[in-house]
C-alpha cells in the first residue's frame, strides 16, 4: 500500500487540494454551497425518475409489478422538480430528515451503551457521542436554517482538514521510493 502511495503521491495531492478548496467554499459560501448541493439532488432525482419510467415501461409486458417502477419514477420526478422550483422546501425536508435521524441513533447510541456498560470499557464516549447526536437533532428540529448552516460549516471544517492532511501526506510519501517503504 505504501509503494502504492509513493508511486502515485500526486493523485494523494490533487485530492487533497481538492478537498481544501471544496471546505474553504463551503465554509465561506454556506448557501451556495446549500444550493448545490439540492441542485445536485435534484438532477439525480429526475434522472432516477425518467430511468423508473424507463424500466416501468420496459417491463409493462413481461412483470406484474412494473407499475411499481411507474410510481417510483413519477415521485422521483415530483421530487426533483420541487427541488428546483421549491428548493427550500427541500432543504427543510432534508435537514428534519437529518433531525430525526441524529435524534433516534443519538438515543440508541446512549441505550446501547448503558446496556453495554460491563462488557465495554470507555462506554461512556458512546454516551458523550449518543447526547451530541440528540443535541444535534434538537438544534436542527428548532432552527433548522441556522442548524443547515453549522451543518454545512462542519462539512467545510472536515473536507479542508482532510485536505491538509492529505497533502501532507502526499508530500511525505513523495520522499520514499518503493525500496525504502518495503
Amino acid at each position: 500500500m505504501a509503494d502504492l502511495l509513493s508511486e502515485n503521491w500526486w493523485i494523494v495531492l490533487i485530492r487533497g487540494i481538492a478537498a481544501l478548496i471544496f471546505g474553504l467554499l463551503t465554509w465561506f459560501y454556506p448557501f451556495i454551497s446549500i444550493l448545490v448541493m439540492m441542485m445536485f439532488f435534484g438532477v439525480y432525482a429526475l434522472i432516477d425518475g425518467v430511468m423508473g419510467i424507463v424500466i416501468s415501461i420496459n417491463g409493462r409486458r413481461t412483470h406484474q409489478d412494473w407499475w411499481l417502477m411507474l410510481i417510483w419514477g413519477i415521485v422521483s420526478i415530483l421530487a426533483g422538480m420541487v427541488t428546483f422550483f421549491v428548493p427550500g422546501i427541500t432543504w427543510l425536508v432534508l435537514i428534519a430528515f437529518i433531525a430525526i435521524w441524529a435524534l433516534v441513533s443519538g438515543v440508541l447510541q446512549i441505550i446501547a451503551a448503558i446496556r453495554l456498560r460491563k462488557s465495554i470499557h470507555g462506554e461512556g464516549w458512546m454516551i458523550v457521542a449518543g447526547i451530541l447526536s440528540v443535541l444535534m437533532g434538537i438544534i436542527l428540529l428548532v432552527n433548522p436554517l441556522q442548524g443547515g448552516i453549522a451543518l454545512t460549516w462542519v462539512i467545510g471544517v472536515y473536507a479542508a482538514l482532510f485536505g491538509v492532511v492529505n497533502i501532507a501526506l502526499a508530500f511525505r510519501v513523495r520522499r520514499f521510493s518503493a525500496a525504502e517503504i518495503n
